[in-house]
Parts: C-alpha cells; structure tokens; sequence
C-alpha cells in the first residue's frame, strides 16, 4: 500500500501541551545539571532511585494517589497508593538489613508481575542493594548462570518457580545465601533452605531505612545475551534516574493525571526502566496486568483503564496487526493520547496501523540495555516519518561513524558530517544513564568505546531533517554484489504485502553474490503458503526495492524465532539456514 512520507502532526493531534515542544530551544537549553535538579535528592546529599521514585511522593500531596494498579482475569483489581509503596517497600529494605545484606549485595527478582516483585525491587535499591530482574519464562539454566554469574547474594522468588526451576540448580550457585519465597496461593511457605517472605514482612517495621547511595554507587545489573558465549552483564548506576526522569517526561511525554501502561515484563530492562522506573517518578498511576498477550483482553484494557500513554512493543503491535483492524475498531480510546514502542524497529507499516486501529500512529524510539534510557525518540510534537526511530532526546549527542581500519584497540572512527551515509550509531558519552562496565569483562567494555564515543554496534543513517534510520546490527548487515543491504529495509518491505504478519532477512552464501537476500515470512491468518503466494511476494519485494536488494530467496515458518523480549532473532534463523551453531538460545521464546 503506498503512504505518505511524513505524517504531519498538527495542534489538533495534541491532547496535552507536550513537554518537547520546540525541539531546537529545549535541546540548547537542556543542561543534565539542570535536569538532576529537576529530582529532590537525598537529605544530606546522595541520589536513590526509589527514594525518588517513591519516598518523595510519599511525603508530599500525592501519598494518596495510586501508583501500581494490579488487575488479572480472574481475581479483583489491587492498587498500591505511593505511601503504601512507600511503607511496603520500608519493609522490605528492613528484611533484607535483618538478614545482613547490605549495601552493594546482589539481588535477583524471579517473578510475574506481582506486586512483591515491585515492592522487592524498590525495597532493595533503597537498601543500596544491586538488583537484576530475571524473566519468569528462563528455564533453570538461564537462571542458574546469570544468578552465577552475577554472584547473586539473595533471590526472591515465588514457591513454584522455585521448585520448578532453582531447587534442582541451587548447587550450582554457591554465592546464593538467602532465597526469600513468596506463597502463590497467599498462604506460606514451608520449603527448606528458603525464607518466607510474608512472614518476614510481617513483622518488619515500616520505618524508612537510612539510604546513604551516591549518583555513582551500582543500583542494577541487566543481562543481555550476545551472539556467541556467556551473556553479558550490564552495569548501571543510581544516577540513571536522572535519565529515567528525563526521559519518561520527553520520550514519553508524561503528565502528572496521565494512567500509564508499559507492557514489557519488568524482567526485560525496559519493564524496569519504563514499567517501574520512569512513571513512578512521574508520580502517575501505571496499570500492571498479571495475563500473557491476548488482542481482546488488551483492547478492553485500553478502553476500560482509560490509558492515555501506552508503551509497548513490535511484537505485540504485529500480533495486534493479525488480529485485524476490525477487533481494535469493536472498542473506542477516548483517553487514549500517545502510543510508543520499543524493543526493535518498528516497520513503517506498523506506525500507519495505529492510526488507522487506533486514531494515533505509533511513536517508535531506540535504545539498549546499555544506554539504560531512551536516546532517540518521535515525540508527541514531532512530525513522523514511520520507520524512522526519530531524533536525538535532549542531552543526546548522536552521530554517523566509519571505522578507519577493520581492527584495532582502542577503535579509531571518523564522524560523517554529511547526511545519508551509512555507518555505525555512536553517542557521545556523559549522559546519566551510560551503563558503567561489563561484569568481569573490562577488555570487552573498551572496545564499546572510541575516545568518548560509545559505539553502538548499530548501523544507522541520519537524513537532512536529522531523523536517524535504522539500518541493521553490525554483524546482520548482508552484503551482496557490492551492496551493503539493510535487512530492516527488505523485511520492512515484505511487511507492506497484505499476506505478511512478520518477516526476518538474512544473508546467505553465495558463490557469484557473495551473499544473497533470503527472507523467512510468517503470514496473517486467512493465507495460507502457497508457490502463487511466494512468488507474488519476489515480485512484491521486487518492485518496491529493485532487484539487487529484494529476496532471491522466501521461505514461509508458522512463526519466526524471538527472543523472549519479542526481538526476531535473525542470527538464529541464519545458524538454521547454514547449520552452524545456535550460540546463547537462553532467552529464546518456548518453542521458537
């Protein structure tokens, strides 16, 4: 289907005066001194995030708001005020003091989306502890080697996660002191070598804890899977929610009266950065529902919850795409006022589909476990360009790089000043967030940076307007007969065809091409796999992007492998394809 360019956005198309309205002055101005002032800071000097996050709110006219509204499909709706996080959260910090687990310890969350997970984590950072959230869905490998890893001290978790999954591994983590359970069925906890939490709870005073953390003690640790080898530990900082605050008010432009829902598993680094973090700072209420995806239950939710600012994901929005236009039109979103996504780029398709299933289009924005925040993002105010992931936030210095030389140590880069050039994403360093190091591996953090650019690992273009486009990760990039093919463009593409719910795009061998464009496509209910089909999709892709860059080859899979996050794991379709190893499969999805 062809589509405008840009989709122009008018005052008509804002419902709240946006908090980025004149991109240009706000960036001149935007000072990151200016922006931690914008935060209360510890008495006596310090910085905490869930002292911001929560203790600040508590002491002031918003004690009685909601912050964290739990609903599920078959029990009543829970809600937790800021000063009962507050008070739950005082708790927990006096556990974990009781148990000699202090500040600069290591704490595992393993959990679904319940509110002792939220209280734990906030309870922790307010004990100086360092905390990782584990996704619930790990099989016990995954979890044992990060808990390793990590040298994790103390793991809260919930009694059948921890039968099904750590009791059998608990030998294997011998730095694991206390493991503190949470009843599933609201009772208690019985099993041995474990703690019940509730009990604890019980009788914790709700004091406040003496937080005594500083802009640069370690607050969470998140891991991030590579292509090959043990996964990656990435380090940050409390200073972080400078960039959380900043962030959560320009990315996602959140208001004070705004009721918020960020569909991502606080397990994922955004679940905690943009599902905790940045809306409690905001002081706004954030919905949190306790179900896996299902069309009809989330449209409901938008309608009923009256969200106004929704922060969710591709993979979510292409399954929303395969249900059909008609199942979100059957709901109305008076409330609803801004709509985001994250995770991976969002196909140009996508952006006009909620516009025309929602009556907003969808605002994609980019960033990593290691940037610990949104860097570059379409705002409220910005005029779109769907498939662009947009401009720099404030604070955010971005550029095109080309390497010089193919090795080297420390890296050496040259900035492209002119638009249009392909070549690698890098940020300059000093924002709050920048993540700090790799756990035990020094040699592998250097290489991330070139003087004080932060390599990204990225392949991007930034046009004339200074949008940034995404192009592919360094080492998916196919190159074919002299080109350098973006497999974000061709699967972009093959998404435009009616037929297409998803696509991934590798490069493939070949004895004359070098490599060759091969497309694996997963399709919208209603079409079924055919030779007709297949070759209508060449000619398609032809014809949208010529021939040196569409597909030589499709072939179609009931579904495409993803990470657990939704990512499209196309290095695992290319090990498939060639029969090469799978690599790190830890945080594949079941069953992909």
């Amino acid at each position: 289907m062809d589509r405008p360019g840009i989709i122009r956005k008018t005052a008509a198309d804002l419902r709240l005066p946006p908090n980025l309205a004149d991109y240009e002055a706000q960036c001149r101005a935007f000072s990151w001194d200016r922006a931690r002032a914008a935060l209360q800071g510890l008495p006596g000097g310090g910085l905490n995030i869930a002292f911001e996050a929560v203790d600040r709110h508590a002491a002031g006219p918003l004690a009685g708001r909601t912050a964290l509204r739990f609903v599920a499909r078959d029990a009543p709706a829970l809600e937790l005020s800021y000063g009962e996080l507050a008070r739950q959260s005082h708790r927990f910090a006096q556990v974990l003091r009781g148990l000699g687990v202090g500040k600069g310890a290591r704490l595992f969350v393993l959990a679904g989306r319940i509110p002792e997970l939220y209280v734990a984590v906030l309870g922790a950072l307010k004990q100086g502890a360092v905390v990782t959230p584990l996704f619930s869905a790990f099989g016990p490998e995954p979890i044992a080697t990060r808990i390793r890893l990590g040298a994790g001290e103390v793991l809260v978790t919930t009694d059948a996660l921890y039968t099904r999954k750590v009791r059998a591994m608990r030998a294997q983590m011998p730095t694991l002191r206390h493991v503190l359970l949470v009843a599933e069925d609201g009772g208690s906890t019985n099993e041995p070598d474990t703690l019940d939490l509730a009990a604890l709870m019980a009788v914790a005073p709700d004091d406040a804890v003496a937080i005594s953390t500083t802009a640069d003690d370690a607050a969470l640790l998140h891991f991030t899977s590579g292509t090959t080898g043990a996964p990656k530990g990435a380090l940050h900082v409390h200073g972080a929610v400078v960039t959380h605050h900043a962030t959560g008010r320009y990315a996602l432009d959140l208001h004070p009266e705004d009721r918020y829902w960020c569909t991502a598993d606080p397990g994922w680094v955004t679940g905690m950065s943009y599902g905790i973090i940045a809306p409690l700072l905001h002081g706004v209420s954030s919905l949190v529902d306790r179900e896996e995806f299902d069309a009809e239950r989330w449209y409901g939710l938008l309608e009923q919850e009256r969200i106004s600012v929704w922060y969710t994901a591709p993979t979510a929005i292409r399954m929303l795409m395969k249900a059909g236009v008609e199942a979100a039109r059957r709901h109305s979103y008076p409330a609803l006022r801004f709509v985001a996504s994250v995770g991976e780029p969002l196909n140009p398709e996508a952006v006009w589909w909620g516009k025309e299933a929602l009556g907003l289009p969808i605002h994609d924005n980019w960033w990593q476990t290691e940037t610990g925040g949104i860097m570059i993002a379409n705002t409220p105010a910005f005029d779109i360009k769907p498939g662009s992931m947009g401009r720099p936030l404030p604070g955010i210095e971005a550029c095109i790089v080309e390497h010089l030389e193919a090795v080297g140590e420390p890296p050496r880069v040259r900035i492209v000043e002119q638009p249009d050039v392909e070549g690698e994403l890098a940020l300059h360093a000093g924002w709050p967030s920048m993540f700090r190091g790799y756990l035990d591996n020094e040699a592998r953090y250097r290489k991330c940076f070139a003087g004080d650019l932060y390599l990204t690992g990225d392949l991007a273009r930034r046009d004339a307007d200074g949008y940034y486009w995404f192009v592919g990760r360094a080492d998916d990039v196919i190159k074919s007969a002299g080109h350098l093919i973006g497999p974000f463009e061709v699967e972009s593409a093959l998404m435009e065809h009616a037929a297409v719910a998803e696509a991934g795009v590798i490069g493939k061998p070949d004895p004359v091409l070098g490599e060759m464009v091969k497309a694996f496509v997963s399709l919208k209910a209603g079409h079924t796999a055919s030779e007709a089909l297949r070759l209508d999709l060449l000619a398609h892709a032809r014809k949208r992007l010529g021939a040196a860059v569409a597909p030589k080859e499709i072939a179609f899979l009931a579904t495409l492998p993803r990470t657990r996050s939704g990512k499209i794991m196309r290095r695992l379709l290319k090990a498939r394809e060639l029969g090469l190893p799978e690599g790190d499969t830890s945080t594949l999805e079941a069953g992909a």
